[in-house]
């Protein structure tokens, strides 16, 4: 089992050296991968229709994902850096491809993919992005990717994607994963379809259920966990330690690859940790009971 922890994006700061020291205890603890929550920009909620449901407003922080990668990528040597995950639709795929090529080449590859669909259609506004079709044009997105991390030359024609004889250059020396992420149905269907893996990001009750849902289509598919698909779960820090063992053994049991300790409180788990050090501090914590897990 791979241990992972979230980055604590809503409350680490912008202090490159708080960032750097949380993200070196981590691989000095024995952490496998950091992984990080992705949104370009942040919207008021109220007086919106549709209202937004998302958790996160204007006041909340997000640093540019693949410049945290890069940063990240210089001050680590071992850990992977995982998106969980980037909003694929709302991006331009050839420039996501140069971006996570450059990652991954950078860092002696160590990146891992987690795509989905987001929520906030402001965002996707904002960016000039359509909204309302972002499932189905994720679907020609990966295709696209894959195409432009392992072919010199690409001439492409798509519904939403026309490349004319166009490639990157430093190709990455390997095909990059890509795993998804999301909550409904229609996004286990397609992990199982064209992912490599799928990351769980709910609590753990809704998690496992939804774990069942996508075993049935992996089944459909003829794919299996463990051997050419693989599984993330993200956990609570807000447990506690009487739980820590027993949510890292249930995912365990079902075959799953990894699992990240999230030390920022989801909504209804009370206001969380009060200062970038206690994120610090509670990757030692939580490592006393998840180090024995880990492989």
């Amino acid at each position: 089992m791979k241990i992972g922890a979230v980055f604590p994006h809503l409350e680490i700061g912008a202090d490159p050296v708080v960032i750097r020291d949380w993200a070196q205890a981590a691989e000095e603890i024995g952490y496998s991968h950091l992984l990080v929550y992705d949104h370009v920009i942040g919207a008021v909620h109220e007086g919106r229709e549709p209202a937004l449901w998302g958790p996160y407003t204007e006041e909340s922080l997000f640093h540019e994902i693949f410049v945290l990668f890069g940063f990240l990528a210089a001050c680590t040597s071992r850990v992977e850096l995982a998106s969980g995950i980037l909003i694929l639709p709302q991006r331009q795929t050839v420039l996501v491809a140069k971006q996570a090529a450059e990652v991954d080449i950078l860092s002696g590859e160590r990146l891992r993919l987690g795509v989905g669909t987001g929520w906030n259609y402001v965002e996707y506004d904002s960016l000039n992005e359509t909204f309302n079709n972002r499932g189905q044009r994720q679907v020609e997105q990966v295709e696209v990717l894959r195409k432009l991390w392992t072919e010199p030359v690409v001439s492409y024609e798509g519904k939403w994607h026309h490349i004319d004889r166009a490639g990157l250059k430093p190709l990455p020396r390997r095909q990059i994963p890509i795993w998804f992420g999301g909550f409904t149905d229609v996004v286990f269907k397609r992990a199982a379809e064209i992912g490599d893996g799928f990351i769980f990001g709910s609590g753990q009750e809704q998690n496992l259920e939804a774990m069942a849902q996508l075993q049935v289509y992996l089944e459909t598919n003829g794919r299996k966990i463990g051997e050419d698909f693989g599984v993330e779960a993200l956990l609570n820090y807000q447990s506690g330690p009487d739980q820590w063992a027993n949510e890292i053994s249930a995912w365990q049991a079902v075959g799953a690859d990894y699992v990240s300790m999230r030390g920022m409180a989801l909504r209804g788990q009370g206001e969380g940790l009060t200062s970038p050090q206690d994120h610090i501090d509670i990757l030692s914590r939580y490592w006393e009971v998840a180090g024995e897990f880990s492989s």
